[in-house]
């Protein structure tokens, strides 16, 4: 099998440094942090309808305090990975740091 010679450090291509847009940049995450504020509270209200609804269909009382609680740990689930996607595409570790 034959050996290939690493390519040595000056003919590897520089990473470019990131460009930022600015503005845009700042409405773009002004509005992720918006979207997480908004959707936990939603998702529990769906979840609660939902059971209300459930509740009446089968004359029970406790499927919409289930509903409630499910919605808000789907909700709760959604926000924590759009928190650390929104951490990954910052360029940050999960742990907050600066890569």
């Amino acid at each position: 099998m034959p050996y290939n010679n690493p390519i040595p450090e000056h003919r590897r291509p520089k990473p470019q440094p990131r460009r930022d847009s600015g503005g845009l940049a700042t409405l773009v995450q002004a509005e992720k942090m918006m979207q997480i504020a908004i959707l936990l509270p939603s998702a529990a209200f769906i979840g609660w309808l939902a059971g209300t609804w459930l509740d009446k269909h089968f004359h029970q009382s406790w499927i919409s305090l289930a509903g409630m609680i499910g919605g808000g740990i789907a909700g709760l689930v959604y926000v924590v990975r759009l928190v650390l996607t929104t951490n990954a595409d910052d360029g940050q570790k999960p742990g907050g740091r600066a890569l």
